[in-house]
């Protein structure tokens, strides 16, 4: 999992340790990822560190989270987020036919078992978790006559974003630039091979990327009673 973002928009909680160690509900944002994963049977979890990577290896420096296995693999340069895959990929030993490779500022409920299946069941090489993405204004009606007939707080829109949570064919690494983003070239030639599958999730999801997110992902948590 990509664990080296600066978190600008977080500062100044990001100014001592990257973002995904950042609290919320009481533990690192890192720390409620890997629950996560945890929870759903994964065993060992590979955490790719770049800026204040030092933060993270002491802090997992001892086991955190039964059941579960945390190694780090630090970039000594920049790779961007295709590349920092690639790199700890090709470090990291593994050889099993398939990563889950995730963005490690991800909060979700969402279980892995229906991704597997959708995996297996398309044919495809890489598949990804989609979030429906919620308007963030609330959303007025208006009939053809100009007559406003209905307001709706903030509610989900007909669109699908990238959740950053894929189920990988180990094979397709050897397609991931050494540096840069895979987004920008792996995946788009996927999609036009038609070798990319879409799990589309309405779950809990967040992406932690400013206070906001901050405050709405903990009081979630504390809801779930994971605080």
């Amino acid at each position: 999992m990509l664990a080296g973002g600066k978190g600008e928009r977080l500062r100044p909680l990001t100014d001592y340790a990257p973002k995904p160690m950042v609290e919320v509900a009481g533990a690192p944002i890192l720390v409620h990822h890997l629950n996560w994963l945890r929870d759903n049977g994964i065993k060992r979890a590979v955490v790719l560190t770049g800026y204040m990577h030092e933060v993270i290896d002491d802090y997992f420096a001892v086991p955190r989270i039964d059941g579960l296995t945390v190694d780090c693999i630090a970039e000594d340069r920049p790779l961007g987020r295709g590349g920092a895959f690639k790199n700890g990929f090709l470090q990291s030993g593994c050889t099993d036919g398939l990563v889950i490779a995730t963005n490690g500022d991800v909060i979700t409920d969402q279980p892995l078992a229906p991704i597997f299946d959708l995996h297996r069941s398309s044919g495809a090489l890489v598949t990804i978790l989609l979030a429906q993405l919620i308007s963030p204004y609330g959303i007025v009606g208006v009939d053809d006559t100009g007559r406003v007939n209905s307001f709706a707080e903030k509610p989900p829109l007909p669109y699908w974003i990238n959740a950053g949570v894929y189920l990988i064919d180990t094979t397709v690494f050897q397609r991931f630039p050494a540096k840069g983003d895979h987004e920008a070239s792996t995946f788009p030639e996927l999609a036009e091979q038609g070798r990319m599958a879409g799990f589309q999730s309405t779950a809990f999801w967040s992406s932690v990327e400013s206070p906001k997110d901050l405050r709405e992902a903990n009081d979630r948590l504390e809801a779930l009673g994971r605080a």
